[in-house]
């Protein structure tokens, strides 16, 4: 409408900032706008947010959408700081997002840790077993809430349908982490998405698989979540300033999950069946799908996901993510000591999994060594001795790696991606935790978390 600017972003429409306009780009920069009469207000939406909100949660079959600039990260930090207050417990498996720790340092909850079974040959944390969960449930009746990965990193789901009956019958709420869910709901023959199973509230991270632009995500909730009471819970932390080229893109990706997700996703799951099958016929590599379902730890799995064990080669995922980026010019998502993920989405072609499958077979047959000489390390067991957030604030110190042996750690330490901690503040610092650390570091893990950032020194409660 070429309005004349006399409020904020400082750089009116990109002319006081020619550097980054000739960067983003005039149109870009003359969307980033700020927060006026005709674009409606995300902390209090009433006119086109608000009718964003409403598409939104058609689309996803929620009662509510929340469009959410700060992340997944803020949506997953939303739904725990909205049910949990301080000493209140949440029922969860261990290999959440650092933002699940994060909401118990800034609540206080408690988190109630499930023993989740591990593959013993993938050596992955499995999902939620229903027997596990049903005796948590009994030993901790008083919990808020359950909260449930779907899926995890590399595409194992829980029986989220089972889980969300088992919480009701308890009194308790389901929160669902579906950073990497989002093509469940547009796509078929997939795992069940947590609204459609449910789930009280689900954090689905549009950026993922949905496209829209980084950092862009919805929080969506259920009929027995009161969506406004959740909005001021949302606003307690969401930015007053939030960027409408984010909010577009949300939903811009929406409208082309509503009206194309299902041809979208027929695609990615066929070139994910192929890319799979190619990888496996290598010889060296494991790239997995629905025969690990057992019906309980692995209850389904994201076949969209391409996930693969690289122990076969004798090299950790790390290892074959480096070569990948350096010798090819390759970027998968991420590579751990076993395994690595090559995320497959709407913006992929089957020429460009052609060009990962050959770089895979070459780095097989350039880099391998024989399997033995790789040991693997499960993720060590959490020990917890008190509450993320007390020990997040109690008095610390830095002490060697190998003299916190028992000490009580006050600090996140992980490997990021898939920021899974391997210690959290106020869990025990064990031999089992010391050597992941230790291996995680020899194989080039790229370790996060820590005020040291070489990781030689742990912050532990004094």
């Amino acid at each position: 409408m070429r309005v004349v600017p006399f409020d904020v972003p400082g750089h009116k429409r990109g002319k006081g900032n020619l550097e980054l306009t000739s960067f983003l780009g005039k149109q870009c920069m003359s969307f980033d706008v700020n927060a006026m009469k005709p674009l409606d207000n995300l902390t209090h939406p009433v006119s086109v947010i608000r009718e964003a909100e409403e598409l939104a949660a058609d689309a996803f079959g929620a009662s509510h959408a929340f469009l959410m600039v700060s992340g997944t990260t803020g949506a997953v930090q939303n739904m725990i700081l909205h049910c949990c207050r301080r000493d209140d417990k949440i029922i969860m498996p261990r290999n959440v997002h650092k933002s699940v720790l994060g909401a118990l340092v800034l609540c206080g909850g408690i988190p109630v840790y499930l023993d989740t079974p591990v593959h013993p040959t993938l050596h992955l944390a499995l999902g939620m077993e229903r027997a596990a969960v049903a005796k948590a449930i009994a030993e901790h009746p008083d919990a808020k809430a359950i909260f449930v990965n779907n899926p995890s990193y590399y595409g194992i789901c829980s029986d989220i349908k089972a889980i969300a009956e088992m919480a009701h019958a308890a009194g308790m709420l389901l929160l669902a982490d579906e950073a990497h869910g989002v093509h469940f709901y547009f796509g078929e023959s997939l795992p069940i998405p947590a609204m459609a199973a449910g789930a009280d509230m689900a954090a689905v991270s549009m950026h993922k698989s949905g496209g829209s632009l980084t950092q862009s995500s919805f929080l969506i909730c259920g009929a027995a979540i009161d969506a406004e009471e959740l909005r001021q819970t949302i606003n307690l932390t969401q930015t007053t300033s939030a960027s409408y080229l984010l909010m577009a893109s949300l939903d811009i990706s929406r409208k082309n999950m509503a009206l194309n997700g299902r041809e979208i996703f027929r695609k990615v799951t066929e070139m994910s069946a192929y890319a799979r099958d190619e990888i496996n016929r290598i010889g060296t590599y494991y790239a997995y799908s629905r025969e690990l379902v057992d019906g309980d730890g692995v209850f389904d799995f994201d076949i969209t996901k391409l996930a693969v064990s690289t122990l076969g080669a004798g090299l950790t995922g790390i290892e074959v993510y480096d070569l990948l980026r350096d010798e090819y010019d390759i970027q998968a998502e991420f590579g751990d000591t076993t395994n690595l993920l090559a995320y497959v989405s709407v913006g992929d072609r089957r020429q460009e999994l052609e060009r990962l499958v050959g770089a895979l077979s070459e780095i097989s047959r350039r880099f391998r060594r024989p399997p033995g000489e790789l040991p693997a390390y499960p993720m060590p067991a959490a020990a917890v001795r008190m509450s993320p957030q007390e020990a997040y604030y109690a008095k610390r110190e830095a002490c060697p790696l190998e003299q916190s042996l028992d000490r009580i750690c006050g600090e996140l330490v992980m490997a990021y991606p898939p920021g899974i901690p391997i210690l959290a503040p106020g869990e025990e610092v064990t031999r089992e935790a010391i050597d992941y650390i230790r291996f995680s570091k020899l194989r080039g893990c790229y370790l996060s978390g820590t005020k040291d950032p070489e990781v030689k020194q742990l912050q532990v409660i004094v």
